[in-house]
């Protein structure tokens, strides 16, 4: 049986460096993320004879005895190199700028963003309605836009849709997936973002908010939506909201970031730091190249980390600016997972 030398990876949260164990089956990949089957062997206190160990690459994997092990879709996967990796990331937020403009200028109704936390969905988004509502900040006009946030009611959807109903209004649910759950809600998304070309939305019940701000109890509703979520659709095993999610996705077109893996996540940062005009790190004017040892810190940290995301690796500058000498320490007791 092949023996191999995990160098780095993660078995149920806990880290596993530099440990040998006989492979089962080989470097697999799923929605999941990647990893190999091995055997326990009393490395790990469970009585589980096989068990699964996390790897962000096949590199991450040293073959001692006996051949390597590998599946169809694990060669195909393997061949991307970080430099591909990237590139296949930096098109798909390219993308994404693209629909968020088709969305302001009213050729999509709607789009929903699929991806983890803080890798720049959010941004970017608001970046292209930044961009689209220049002229009319400058002139004082209404700003046709609004981004929501948070959890939200049934009655607010309703309210929300009206005030931006117009044509070239868009109201954007940045991580609002309550709306998902709630089947009123439900049902007026779902007339909101019907392919018909008359979009009428009721409220039939008495309401002292509708009164007091004017909202009518029916209006047709010509403007786009935009759904920024941290759901991987595929994954979720409520069969309640697989329904409400599988109606959404009917009515809008669909963007995964395709940011599946720790490796991904990081490489997204590695992205982002590579094509801004000055570095991910610019308004922190790092000398001697600070900010590739924060990479590199991350890098070599990734298991520990609270999260892998953009937002870290500025918490992690932040402390490299505070304390030159010390970040490091500071580091592993504020953004360091415990335990």
């Amino acid at each position: 049986m092949t023996t191999i030398n995990v160098k780095s990876g993660e078995y149920r949260k806990q880290p596993v460096r530099n440990m040998q164990f006989r492979l089962v089956k080989g470097f697999q990949t799923n929605k999941k993320g990647s990893y190999v089957t091995v055997k326990n062997e009393g490395h790990f206190p469970i009585a589980i004879d096989e068990i699964q160990i996390k790897v962000d690459h096949i590199s991450d994997i040293e073959f001692l005895e006996g051949e390597p092990m590998t599946t169809t879709t694990t060669t195909l996967k393997v061949t991307e190199t970080d430099a591909e990796a990237m590139d296949r990331i930096a098109t798909r937020f390219k993308i994404l700028d693209e629909m968020s403009a088709a969305c302001i200028n009213g050729d999509v109704r709607a789009m929903i963003v699929s991806g983890p936390p803080g890798v720049g969905k959010s941004y970017g988004v608001e970046q292209q309605l930044e961009k689209a509502s220049m002229f009319d900040r400058i002139s004082g006009n209404r700003i046709r836009y609004n981004v929501v946030k948070g959890a939200m009611t049934a009655l607010g959807l309703y309210a929300q849709l009206y005030k931006y109903s117009d044509k070239k209004n868009i109201l954007v649910f940045d991580d609002c997936d309550s709306v998902f759950m709630d089947d009123l809600a439900l049902n007026i998304l779902k007339a909101a973002l019907d392919s018909g070309k008359n979009r009428k939305i009721c409220w039939n019940s008495d309401s002292a908010l509708m009164r007091r701000e004017g909202i009518p109890d029916s209006f047709n509703f010509n403007g786009s939506a935009i759904f920024i979520t941290n759901l991987k659709f595929e994954n979720v095993k409520s069969k309640k909201l697989q329904d409400h999610l599988e109606a959404l996705e009917s009515r809008c077109h669909f963007l995964d970031l395709t940011i599946d893996s720790e490796r991904d996540k990081m490489l997204r940062i590695r992205q982002v730091h590579r094509d801004a005009a000055n570095g991910l790190f610019g308004d922190y004017h790092f000398v001697d190249g600070e900010g590739a040892v924060v990479l590199d810190f991350m890098e070599q940290n990734k298991t520990k980390l609270r999260e892998l995301s953009i937002r870290m690796a500025l918490k992690i500058a932040d402390l490299v600016k505070m304390s030159p000498t010390n970040w490091r320490v500071l580091a592993q007791n504020t953004v360091f997972k415990r335990g």
